[in-house]
Formats: structure tokens, sequence, C-alpha cells
């Protein structure tokens, strides 16, 4: 039987094509797998860039030098994520790597030792395994060095309301006025609480909901934060020091981290969201770990959701106790 010192001696390599959402569950698994990772950026050429995760008849390079030199020196593992790493993962496999690939391929689910898929996805199989949210890095372990790196937070009335905006979307149809609204009725509680709102953009917020962002009610302490613009991003540190967490219900990446706090989780109109991202919502609406905005909302008890250290300890179990018995 494979011991922890020998997995952790393992050579692990984490792919991904460098979007945002793609490295962080790829990195966030790696490293809750193994203290050995090796992160490797890929390159997409044309041809890969047109038919990954298929493969064509002698690919060359088709992720440049750094994935190269991989296939001439393998890891023991590999993760991938997103639809290039998933023709990635292939290759190496074809070296006698064992890999994992997040996200569901489109393809075979047998051309890989193991897939990861969320649970509202349809593929099933013996070496399928199924999430609830996505993977992330946002542990204990975690907050504590978010509660360190970011000491004035400390510092600002409870109790802290934080509010995570992500944007509008085709599963989000929300308006400019709406997000106002919203602003206003957080606000509000804030101050007849006698505490203080902090707010953060992403990625995906448009920049009329980043304006709106930074005119919240700027006589309430706490912090308003678009982009570097106004400094470094505090997000792990909000997380850390949030009493209640409103969370725009658009990103199931961000409902995913906010949901591993021990913060209650507010959702803002959870009941106009469609598509895909519907079922991870319901899921979080039954189980009682988030509830919906109600603008007088009450605290309740938290269980953090968080799926990593359980989809880290399937790919242990899965890839390495099976390579130590080939």
């Amino acid at each position: 039987m494979t011991s922890v010192a020998t997995i952790g001696r393992e050579r692990l390599t984490a792919c991904h094509d460098g979007r945002a959402g793609n490295a962080r569950q790829s990195l966030a698994l790696a490293h809750a797998v193994s203290k050995q990772v090796d992160e490797c950026v890929l390159q997409p050429g044309l041809l890969a860039r047109m038919f990954a995760p298929h493969r064509w008849p002698h690919p060359s390079q088709p992720f440049g030098r750094a994935f190269e030199a991989r296939l001439a020196q393998p890891p023991h593992i590999a993760i991938g994520c997103g639809r290039q790493a998933a023709l990635a993962t292939r290759l190496l496999r074809a070296r006698g790597v064992r890999v994992a690939q997040i996200l569901d391929p489109r393809l075979d689910p047998r051309l890989w030792d193991l897939l990861i898929v969320p649970e509202h996805d349809a593929l099933r199989g013996d070496n399928v395994v199924t999430l609830r949210g996505s993977l992330h890095p946002v542990d204990d372990e975690y907050l504590m060095r978010a509660l360190s790196a970011f000491p004035a937070l400390a510092l600002l009335p409870e109790p802290h309301s934080v509010v995570l905006v992500g944007g509008p979307s085709r599963h989000a149809p929300f308006e400019l006025p709406a997000f106002v609204a919203l602003l206003k009725q957080v606000a509000a509680c804030a101050r007849a609480e006698g505490g203080s709102l902090s707010v953060i953009a992403s990625r995906r917020t448009p920049s009329a909901w980043r304006q709106a962002v930074y005119a919240t009610e700027s006589d309430l302490p706490g912090v308003r934060w678009r982009d570097t613009g106004d400094g470094a991003n505090p997000y792990a540190g909000l997380l850390a020091y949030a009493d209640r967490l409103v969370c725009t219900p658009d990103s199931v990446n961000m409902l995913s981290e906010a949901a591993a706090t021990w913060a209650p989780l507010y959702l803002w109109s959870p009941a106009t969201i469609v598509g895909r991202p519907r079922h991870f919502i319901d899921t979080l609406l039954a189980c009682g770990r988030a509830r919906a905005w109600d603008c007088s909302p009450q605290p309740f008890d938290v269980q953090p959701l968080r799926e990593t250290a359980r989809i880290a300890r399937t790919v242990r179990e899965r890839l390495f106790l099976q390579g130590s018995a080939d």
C-alpha cells in the first residue's frame, strides 16, 4: 500500500490553458493531492485550438516547448482542467502518466484514468467522480493565512457584511438597477446594525456595475474594490473576515468558494437563475448552506461545503494506489 510519504514524493503536474477558472481548479486539486506540484501553462498552437481534446495524426509541439519537456520527462501524475488540458492529459497518458481530468471533455471517459465533473453534468461512469460546485483552495488553512495577510480588516465594525459581485450572463439576466437596489439593501442592513460593508467586483463585473460598487454608501466603513486600481485584491481577506456573505448567483466558482467559509451565505435572487448553475444553487438552498437574500437576514449555523479535500482523497486512492499496484 502506498504511504503518505510516498505520495508526497511522486511528481505531479497541473496542466491548464491560463484561464483563471481552469488554473484555479487544476492547481487547487493538485496541491491538495501532493506536496510536489509542477505547473504547466499550455501554449496551444493553431491545431490544438481547433481540435482539442481530439487528437490528429503526428502532432508536433501542440502546446509549446514547456509541455514537450513534460512529455520527454513525464511526471507520475497529471491533473488537467479545460478543453486544451484534456488533450494534454491524453498525450501524457500515452507516455504512461496516470491522469485525472476536471470537467467533461465530451469524449469517451475511458481515455482518462479519472474524470471529475460537476453533479449537474450528465456524464457518469466507473471512472467518473462527481462533485458539488467547483474545486478551489478555500479551507481553514487558506482562511488563516488570509487573516494574517489582511489584518486591517479586523478593525472594521462588526458585523461585517461582504458582497461578492459577479455579473449578468445568459444564465443570470440581471440589470443594473436591480443590482444597485441590492447594494442599497445590504448597506441599509449594515447601517442599522452599526456594522461595516465591503463590496468586491470580479473579472466578470461590467464597468457600470463597478462604478456602482465604488459609489455604494461611501460613508459606511468597509472596502469597495473594483480592480487593481483600488489596490491589492482583498478577496481572500474578505472571505476570512466576513460575518455575512451576500453573493450574486451567476458563478458556480464564486458560490463554491463562498460556501467553503464559515460565514452565513445569502444568494441574491436565486430563483432567476436558469440553465446548468440552477442545480448547484438548488443544492445549496436545500442543504441549508445558503439562503435567499431577503433584506432582513437572520444568522444561521454553518457547516462549510468543501469538496476539494474529498476529491483529492479519491485521486490518491484511484491513481496513486493504482500506480503502486501496477
